[in-house]
């Protein structure tokens, strides 16, 4: 199934969560094993499958890496669920001065303020490989493509910081 063409939608990593939320409520409908509570059990089997199926395709598209990594998989780069490291010594070195960043917080005089900064630089981040992201998967060259999964790559780490320090402060401030 192409998650793309079942909600009616142009492949491309920018897309409308609202035209595919109100889509999916519309293929939920149309899906729903209630619907099918008359048929035989073949029928209502392939119900609860569909119904499956469009969530799968909601929880991929709506997420930005996760969309990426279909969109690559659709190119023929199968990403998802690898364990690759990217061998960008910059990136590596920027992965490093990020981290210690994270740790500084829980011991900084003014928490509020470094999790501000950190943030305001993880959304920038974020920002810059998305950028270049929407480019790479928009090529039609194969070198592309290879650069939009390390593009990927780093964008998983930018979600993960942000996850890490989200812990963080709920950490410092849940009392």
């Amino acid at each position: 199934m192409r998650y793309f063409e079942l909600f009616s939608i142009d492949v491309d990593y920018d897309i409308d969560l609202q035209k595919v939320s109100a889509q999916y409520l519309e293929l939920q409908r149309a899906a729903h094993p209630d619907r099918h509570s008359h048929g035989g059990q073949r029928e209502k089997l392939l119900a609860v499958q569909k119904t499956a199926e469009i969530n799968d395709a909601l929880q991929t598209l709506k997420h930005p890496v996760k969309r990426a990594e279909y969109m690559l998989a659709e190119l023929g780069v199968e990403i998802r669920g690898e364990q690759q490291t990217l061998q960008d010594p910059m990136f590596l070195m920027q992965q490093m001065e990020l981290r210690e960043e994270l740790e500084e917080v829980k011991s900084s005089s003014d928490p509020d303020a470094a999790i501000a900064k950190l943030e305001q630089h993880i959304k920038e981040l974020n920002s810059e490989y998305s950028d270049e992201l929407r480019d790479l998967l928009a090529s039609q060259q194969e070198s592309d493509w290879q650069k939009a999964a390390d593009h990927v790559r780093k964008l998983k780490f930018v979600y993960k910081l942000k996850d890490e320090l989200e812990r963080i402060e709920d950490e410092l401030f849940d009392d």
